[in-house]
């Protein structure tokens, strides 16, 4: 049988009621069947208005993190890299000349999503979808030149089951086994999108689903990486790479196990003391997670968004300047403050951030990521002024990555606020020419001001896009 061919037609409504069968314990048994059904038909699903623009919002958003990141540390290394390994011409490599194999290509663009704190976040299971399957999708798009609809739903799906497969595990159980919760959920998130665009046939997706959890991996060591470098392929260009490996296997007529949910050794049973296999498939076609994906307003890593939200309504509505503000006090989530405490990336150091907040009314990508400007001895000064708590009362499953924040003025009143979602959360959401703002922001300096605004007005109508071939021109220098 081959693995590439399409559903007959008229079969899209019956494959996914399949999908979304009663949990009946021969439904249990069948659960890769009705996940592989639900990938087939994902393809030619209509969406509705609402996931069709975070769709788009969250794509645009991860070019702007990947075109920012080519030219970080991370991603000037993985661009010096992919040159020495040739490959089939068959994806670009973008803000660059490189035409690659499309498994270095997915490597090498994953890991500029995630070379800094720019990419997306989906808060209950903490990970980052965005920067793994949109590069996923991206190459697959180009090598098979699919349209930009088929690109809007390949990402949605990649979504879906890069955050359900996290959730079926139980994130809180993976990081428990000092396994990172990013690399497994970057693999099968980015094989499901390459899989849509690959169109393979519901015998593939079992095999493309058996090809990815092979290659589930990832440890929670990445947080000692103190160059950030690591951890773009560990977050990111890991997962797009093995996602996209899987998929041309199983298009090429490699074979594999059908029943990797469910059967002998699957798994969600290997990576998971308490699995909840009815998670991969509950909710599919009517809860979308890349509508429940946060973007980040800041360059930063995520449990400082709310904490500098906080600070800086504080500074407005107070006048905060250096010369009155005697102590900030930031309370996060236990788990949070872990994250950001006094680390030695500027990016994801809250005393840093908080300072620069206060000295510049805001946070601007380059001082973001300035180990210069961290040492500066004023910065350091303010640092001193900020104490960071992680508070086990913020630890709301209901609002992950919330912050309390309490400035001590030198006249010895004191100002509070509290933010329990940041901008960008589906409770608190950016609109279209928010999203525009912070991708221009980012892409100016790499692509030039008019293929930055040809490209943000493509995204926007990413859906009448014929080709993606057209759109990638947009993502390259030369």
């Amino acid at each position: 049988m081959g693995v590439n061919r399409t559903e007959p037609p008229g079969q899209e409504g019956a494959v996914l009621s399949q999908a979304q069968g009663a949990d009946s314990p021969a439904s249990a048994a069948d659960l890769t069947n009705r996940l592989a059904s639900y990938m087939v038909a994902a393809r030619d699903q209509g969406l509705p208005p609402k996931v069709l623009l975070d769709a788009k919002h969250h794509i645009l958003d991860t070019l702007a993190a990947m075109v920012s990141g080519a030219r970080l540390k991370p991603g000037e290394m993985a661009i010096s890299f992919v040159r020495t390994q040739g490959g089939v011409p068959e994806a670009s490599v973008v803000t660059t000349d490189i035409k690659t194999s499309a498994i270095n290509a997915a490597l090498v663009n994953g890991m500029f999503a995630h070379a800094d704190e720019t990419d997306d976040y989906e808060l209950v299971t903490k990970t980052h979808p965005g920067s793994c399957v949109v590069p996923a999708a991206l190459v697959m798009a180009e090598r098979e030149n699919r349209s930009g609809m088929d690109l809007i739903r390949a990402v949605v799906l990649g979504y879906d089951l890069c955050c359900r497969f996290l959730i079926a595990l139980g994130p809180n159980l993976v990081r428990a086994a000092h396994r990172s919760v990013e690399g497994p959920s970057s693999t099968i998130g980015s094989m499901a999108a390459a899989a849509s665009l690959a169109r393979l046939d519901q015998t593939g997706m079992h095999y493309a689903l058996s090809y990815a959890a092979q290659q589930v991996s990832g440890l929670w060591s990445w947080v000692r990486d103190a160059d950030h470098i690591e951890k773009a392929f560990d977050f990111t260009g890991m997962g797009s790479r093995n996602g996209i490996s899987a998929v041309l296997m199983v298009q090429h007529g490699l074979t594999g196990v059908r029943d990797i949910l469910t059967g002998e050794h699957n798994v969600l049973d290997a990576f998971s003391v308490k699995p909840q296999p009815e998670e991969m498939v509950a909710g599919l076609g009517s809860r979308f997670y890349v509508s429940e994906t946060a973007i980040k307003t800041f360059s930063v890593g995520y449990p400082i968004q709310s904490a500098l939200d906080a600070f800086l309504t504080l500074r407005r509505e107070h006048g905060l300047r250096l010369d009155n503000v005697d102590r900030i006090v930031v309370r996060l989530p236990e788990d949070a403050g872990r994250i950001v405490n006094n680390r030695l990336m500027p990016d994801v150091n809250c005393q840093y951030n908080i300072a620069v907040a206060l000295l510049e009314g805001g946070v601007s990508f380059a001082h973001s990521h300035s180990q210069e400007h961290m040492a500066d001895p004023q910065v350091r000064s303010v640092m001193q002024r900020v104490q960071l708590v992680p508070d086990r009362e913020l630890m709301d499953p209901e609002a992950p990555r919330s912050a309390l924040v309490e400035v001590t003025l030198r006249d010895g009143r004191m100002v509070s606020h509290f933010t329990r979602y940041a901008p960008g959360t589906k409770q608190n959401p950016l609109d279209t020419e928010r999203v525009n703002a912070k991708a221009r922001d980012l892409m100016t300096p790499v692509l030039g001001t008019k293929r930055t605004e040809a490209l943000i007005e493509q995204v926007n109508a990413l859906e009448e896009v014929g080709s993606m071939r057209e759109l990638i021109r947009s993502l390259l220098t030369v």
